[in-house]
């Protein structure tokens, strides 16, 4: 941004130096050309004046020294020729007597009809271009011959880039000053920027310690920063807040929740038979109620928190967490296979994968009938839109599977499929899926080959020298393995 300020005012600056000096410039060079076109034009008309009698009489004895001190006065050379163009005089060359014939030059030509003119022409003697004046040398009507000054243009082209030298000059000297004042001026504004970009990734991180300063910089960046500092503490003490209804609930829910757990299994030794499957029935909603209490806390945590994503093996957790649930799943007669070459570790955040496969497994081993296999596989794929490679974990039953519907709000909290379990939540896909997101990763649901449902984990690989730049999402503390809020 600073940069952007003072290239904006070196812009403006440059634009502003020639506005003003270019016009100047060309102004200058216009009036010293003129100034020199005008000297010579008056200066013609009085030699031709003076020379008038001596061209009349074609007498050119007294006219070299006449010539040479105007020359060596002006800085110019004169030239006089007669009725014929024949030179009388020059006051470049002693030797141009009348043996040189100027009649065909045409400012001689027009000269000798008895018109003056003037401008630019090439003259070896004086070394280059130089500019020129001739006049008629006339008695009464009759032209007796013509009058040529000429001076050397290099010493008005030299004043004329000297002047703009000058004026590079001061533009340049401009531009520096500018440079130093523009960049002050742009780290003083910038300054408030640098705070509030400080105080925002603090606050990204957790917790804003250092709020921007509010004295510093433009009146509206002073009262932005004020207003951030307000809306963080706000936003710090809602968090807190929340944090504390959920560390609340998690204790105070429980302790009532088994209390009349107690209370409903004392009361069976009392209860006649026929009223037993009401208190089973309550017992199995007190334990669906303390399931959702946990999957809300759960999810509350998971949007609540902060943790950055760290390096995690698949390959090592895949198979713990398909040694951990081969008990159940032997009970249920279901194979759990593990499949897939290794693939490196990949960013997660800490104990999200874990939470994940163990949400999807059991909602795979639940769907899944007896006698068939739960697999669990794992392989590199490249990306769709971005093309940069990912690693897919996939959960794989061959259960009754979903329809296009029913896979499109699976993720929805509370949704649960028409032929769920009745002791579920409909919170365990939104976890899993919040804790994905907080890895930088996505979950998907597929119809599998075979029939059944195939649940997709993607994260990103960890690439070797380089850093992972994901800005982490809210997530989830570590949760105990089989203590997941299932869908």
């Amino acid at each position: 941004m600073v940069r952007r300020l003072l290239l904006s005012y070196l812009t403006l600056a440059l634009l502003v130096l020639l506005a003003l000096e270019i016009p100047f410039g060309i102004v200058y060079a216009r009036s010293e050309t003129s100034t020199v076109s005008t000297s010579l034009e008056r200066d013609v008309v009085v030699l031709a004046e003076l020379v008038e009698e001596d061209v009349e009489t074609s007498d050119a004895r007294e006219l070299p020294a006449l010539l040479a001190k105007y020359a060596h006065r002006a800085g110019t050379r004169v030239t006089i020729v007669d009725r014929h163009g024949n030179t009388l005089a020059d006051s470049a060359s002693a030797a141009a007597g009348p043996h040189r014939n100027l009649f065909r030059a045409p400012d001689i030509a027009a000269a000798l009809r008895n018109q003056r003119t003037s401008g630019t022409m090439r003259d070896a003697t004086l070394g280059g271009e130089v500019y020129y004046s001739t006049a008629p040398v006339a008695y009464r009507t009759t032209v007796g011959g013509a009058v040529r000054l000429s001076a050397p243009t290099f010493e008005t082209i030299n004043r004329i880039h000297t002047a703009w030298m000058a004026l590079a000059a001061a533009a340049l000297a401009v531009l520096s000053a500018m440079t130093v004042i523009g960049f002050a001026l742009a780290r003083w504004i910038t300054r408030p920027v640098r705070e509030l970009e400080r105080a925002t990734a603090q606050l990204a991180d957790g917790s804003l310690t250092e709020p921007p300063a509010v004295n510093l910089g433009p009146p509206e960046l002073r009262r932005l920063a004020g207003e951030f500092t307000r809306t963080a503490t706000r936003l710090q003490h809602l968090l807190r807040a929340q944090h504390r209804f959920a560390a609340d609930a998690s204790h105070q829910l429980k302790t009532p929740l088994t209390a009349l757990r107690l209370r409903l299994e004392n009361l069976e030794p009392d209860l006649h038979p026929h009223a037993q499957h009401n208190l089973d029935s309550a017992l199995s909603e007190i334990d669906r109620l303390v399931r959702m209490i946990q999957g809300l806390l759960a999810l509350a945590r998971a949007e609540s928190s902060e943790t950055a994503p760290v390096p995690v093996d698949p390959d090592v957790i895949l198979s713990d967490r398909a040694d951990t649930w081969n008990a159940f799943a032997t009970d249920r007669g279901i194979v759990i296979a593990l499949a897939g070459d290794r693939v490196g570790r990949v960013w997660a955040v800490p104990g999200a994968l874990e939470q994940i496969v163990d949400n999807l497994l059991a909602n795979a081993l639940r769907a899944a009938p007896p006698g068939t296999t739960v697999t669990l596989a794992h392989s590199v794929a490249a990306g769709r839109d971005s093309g940069h490679a990912y690693v897919e974990i996939h959960v794989t039953d061959e259960g009754p599977g979903m329809s296009d519907v029913e896979r499109a709000n699976a993720f929805d909290r509370f949704w649960r499929a028409p032929n769920a379990s009745p002791d579920g939540t409909g919170l365990g896909l939104a976890i899993a899926q919040q804790l994905a997101h907080a890895s930088g990763g996505d979950i998907e649901l597929r119809p599998a080959a075979g029939g059944g449902l195939d649940a997709v984990i993607r994260l990103r690989p960890i690439e070797p020298g380089r850093r992972h730049r994901h800005r982490p999402f809210p997530t989830t503390p570590d949760e105990p393995s089989g203590r997941t809020a299932m869908a």
